[in-house]
């Protein structure tokens, strides 16, 4: 019995590579001499370099500017001449010292600062995986670490999306040279614009700290920096494509000024670590996240496992905290089964804090009730 588990992280609670081993020891409690796989995988965000890291890549730890101005130490991932990039790492919500938020002030600065380490040893493609970060900024501080002047009356703008209102003026003359002859991969599965009610401040900046009226001043100040930014010279206009709103609009800088083309997390993650030949070789797969929801039926890493996974004939099992999926949804997905720690578990902060046990638990009732079906075909979702 080939098993492939394939997991995103349970945010909060377990990485890709815990859920794996939690489950893995449930499961060979039951069949010692199962054959099992962990390959850890991701959306795009975090988790990201870590999947690559599993794959061969090699780790380098760069120390780059935080949202908030501090050093942090960001680590990405080197394979020949292509380097696997996290927004979260330099500048997400997991890096705010001491967890406070600064919505209207946060800066991808830090994000910038790893594309030009990775520029710096070498890489020619770089891939660029995005979510959870701090910052609204549409990509300011990420450009202004590459080269890119931005200006005030007063002389260089602020860090922070707030202060791109008072923006005089936009020189993008100054942008490493290197960046032309790179290939970047911006790894998102959030298509919303930059501006407007789907946009980057409107929709994700209040997961972020902002207050209504920092939504409004933050929209003003992503709104002022396009306007002046698209009348650039080699600019390509980006403020409505797909995935410009991605991380607070470094998708539209990596789109409108750094070339990127947008490319769905898993689809990236998949081609990383080879995961359509592993899935194949596989006769059950496991995949799942901490939370299976609409927004997972918009393309996250368990339905792209789960396509995978049906297109090469194998079942496939999710595994996640909770689930708000209907029987009718999982199926469609190609579950045939969805197994949520909530059954097992029902307060959310025990779930939580108790996370591995109970994915051992799980392991085990995958061993003794879903791998003894037989035939394959005649499986059906569980709820």
């Amino acid at each position: 019995m080939r098993i492939l588990i394939a997991s995103d992280k349970f945010k909060g609670s377990a990485t890709g590579a815990e859920v794996a081993e939690a489950l893995a020891l449930g499961i060979r409690e039951v069949i010692p001499d199962a054959e099992i796989e962990a390959v850890p995988v991701a959306d795009g965000g975090e988790g990201t370099v870590e999947a690559a890291l599993a794959s061969g890549f090699q780790a380098v730890d760069a120390r780059v500017t935080g949202p908030t101005g501090e050093f942090v130490s960001a680590r990405f991932a080197v394979r020949d001449a292509e380097a696997i990039i996290e927004m979260a790492a330099a500048s997400g919500l997991d890096v705010l010292p001491d967890g406070e938020k600064a919505p209207l002030t946060a800066t991808s600065r830090g994000t910038g600062e790893l594309i030009r380490a990775a520029l710096d040893r070498g890489c020619t493609t770089i891939v660029l995986g995005v979510g959870g970060s701090a910052c609204t900024d549409g990509g300011a501080g990420m450009l202004q670490a590459l080269g890119v002047a931005l200006q005030t009356a007063e002389g260089s703008v602020p860090p922070g999306g707030a202060a791109l209102a008072d923006l005089s003026s936009v020189d993008v003359t100054g942008l490493d040279a290197r960046i032309a002859e790179a290939t970047i991969v911006l790894a998102s599965d959030v298509d919303n614009p930059l501006l407007g009610d789907r946009g980057a401040a409107a929709v994700f900046a209040p997961q972020k700290g902002a207050s209504a009226d920092d939504v409004a001043a933050l929209e003003a100040g992503l709104s002022r920096f396009a306007a002046l930014l698209e009348g650039q010279a080699g600019v390509r206009p980006s403020t409505e494509r797909p995935g410009a709103g991605a991380a607070g609009g470094v998708g539209y800088a990596a789109m409108a000024v750094l070339g990127a083309r947008r490319e769905p997390g898993v689809d990236v993650i998949q081609r990383l670590t080879g995961l359509g030949e592993r899935i194949a070789a596989a006769d059950l797969v496991i995949t799942g996240e901490g939370s299976l929801d609409d927004q997972s039926l918009g393309g996250k890493t368990p339905l792209g496992v789960a396509a995978a996974a049906r297109a090469a004939g194998v079942p496939v099992v999710a595994v996640c905290g909770r689930s708000t999926l209907t029987t009718e949804e999982a199926a469609d997905a190609g579950f045939v089964a969805v197994l949520p720690l909530s059954e097992l578990e029902p307060d959310a902060a025990a779930s939580m804090a108790n996370a591995t046990a109970l994915l051992a638990q799980v392991g085990r009732r995958i061993a003794a009730e879903i791998i003894p079906r037989s035939p394959v075909g005649s499986w059906s979702s569980m709820g």
